[in-house]
């Protein structure tokens, strides 16, 4: 059976299986507020009775586009998805967006709330220690809501108490941004470089320290690169029994042994497992850092198909991050003018001097390991996978909020995914792994009315994804040029 068939088969049989409630649906998408003083001056159609006629629909199901319809809201619910022929009620506001595509929110699944900055980093590539990691508390949120992310994961926060004030103000109405499920703090074995990071001593550390932060109020969390497997056991028990989900960007834990340990998501798609990397030691990161392991696993060998088999078996979810890998491969990606113009001048200089050294220095076992992992992602998603998508922006300018979730959605469709299975990866999928898809991630009658505008027609043009005119959440419609217009000149600041 053709690659393509089995993908739609796996897509009708994920769009029929009753998606769970998550038990903190409710702290993830609160009731909705009035927007504040603050919120205003970027709100362009206030919520109400509201209809978005002649558009094109791009229901997130996977479905064909539908052309020439209206999609009717009514405060923070889609009450309609009706040909644009069919009566509108009296007393709605009808707003004629010819050549515009309305389609679902953005469900951003490694979407972070920092940038990392490498102190005195010269032309070179020298910095001096250690990494820091400012948080971008004013500038992501507004990016993430401008590029039509309603929803997003944090997956793994440098300063948790930030994050979670912040989502808190966001859900009062006070600050511009999207709907957010906070992970907890980074659960760092030893050896880890991040200065920000507690290192875990043992098994029991890792407990207390997911037991705390549930307290605090994070609703998911990350385990990372040096954890072992008896600390990462430890966190997945604790989480479990507090009805929480844990994800991670591992390499001293491998894929195979982090499903035995009952892990729900990994992130990074195939990059990050060092299963095979030469010289492997348990519970030991490889100088590989799964490079080697991915660049020998070729799509549909016997390898990548034992391990997609364990990991559908298990229930894990994948999380594809493209974009941040994209940028390791040298002249592959084009230098953007609105993320050059998002950024303040000295991360836009630290950018391009990385990007210049990576020009320097091709890796053929790299673009080896990122074409597989192309092909890994569309297998895995064939044999029933569930695949989710983000940009893991963390302080390389290539990637930036926002813009980087579009990105991902572009890199799916080069992959082999169809516009529209790209787009159902990027909401419906993030929707169902968080419990939230009875709420969002489809334009359909009775969900949330977070939804956005686009101008043009992304099933037949991807990049059209670029041009969010409006993104609606709650049925409040945000206006994208003025979001991005508020931060230019400030990503990589505050």
């Amino acid at each position: 059976m053709a690659i393509r068939a089995r993908v739609a088969m796996a897509a009708v049989a994920l769009a029929t299986t009753p998606a769970t409630a998550a038990p903190f649906a409710n702290t993830i998408l609160p009731p909705p507020s009035t927007p504040g003083a603050a919120v205003m001056p970027y709100v362009r159609v206030p919520a109400g009775r509201i209809a978005l006629a002649h558009v094109r629909v791009i229901d997130g199901t996977g479905a064909p586009p539908r052309d020439d319809m209206t999609v009717v809201l009514d405060g923070a619910r889609i009450v309609a998805v009706q040909p644009a022929a069919t009566p509108i009620p009296a007393g709605t506001i009808v707003l004629d967006l010819t050549g515009r595509t309305v389609m679902p929110g953005l469900v951003g699944m490694h979407d972070h709330m920092y940038y990392i900055g490498r102190p005195d980093l010269d032309a070179q590539g020298h910095s001096e220690p250690p990494l820091v990691v400012p948080q971008m508390t004013f500038t992501s949120p507004r990016l993430y809501l401008a590029a039509g992310v309603t929803t997003l994961r944090t997956t793994g926060s440098v300063e948790p108490y930030t994050d979670l004030n912040l989502k808190r103000q966001i859900d009062a109405g006070a600050i511009p941004g999207p709907h957010m499920d906070v992970t907890g703090p980074y659960l760092e074995g030893a050896g880890s470089p991040f200065i920000r990071m507690h290192q875990l001593h043992d098994a029991e550390d890792a407990r207390r320290t997911v037991a705390f932060w549930a307290e605090q109020g994070a609703t998911s969390f990350k385990a990372y690169m040096n954890i072992t497997r008896a600390e990462l056991a430890a966190a997945v028990g604790e989480a479990h029994r507090r009805g929480l989900k844990i994800t991670g960007h591992l390499c001293a834990v491998s894929y195979p042994e982090a499903a035995a340990l009952g892990i729900d998501n990994l992130e990074h798609g195939f990059f990050v497992n060092t299963q095979n990397d030469p010289g492997k030691q348990p519970d030991r990161c490889s100088a590989g850092a799964g490079t080697p392991t991915l660049a020998g696993m070729a799509p549909g060998g016997a390898n990548a198909t034992a391990l997609i088999t364990l990991l559908v078996r298990r229930h894990v979810a994948l999380t594809s991050t493209l974009p941040v890998f994209e940028q390791s491969i040298p002249t592959r990606v084009p230098l953007q003018p609105r993320a050059m113009e998002a950024m303040t001048p000295e991360a836009r200089e630290a950018y391009l001097y990385a990007r210049n050294a990576r020009a320097m220095r091709p890796n053929a076992l790299f673009e080896t390991a990122y074409a597989n992992d192309m092909g890994l992602e569309r297998q895995f998603v064939a044999a029933g996978g569930l695949l989710l998508a983000g940009p893991d922006p963390t302080g390389n300018g290539g990637v930036v909020p926002g813009f980087g979730d579009q990105r991902e959605v572009e890199l799916l469709v080069e992959a082999g995914f169809t516009p529209v299975e790209a787009i159902r990866i990027a909401t419906l999928n993030g929707a169902t792994y968080l419990g939230l898809a009875s709420r969002i991630g489809t334009v359909v009658p009775g969900k949330d009315a977070d939804l956005i505008v686009v101008k043009g027609d992304p099933a037949a043009r991807i990049a059209d994804i670029e041009q969010v005119e409006i993104t609606f959440k709650d049925g409040v419609g945000y206006d994208s040029a003025k979001l991005i217009q508020s931060v230019r000149g400030r990503y990589g600041q505050y």
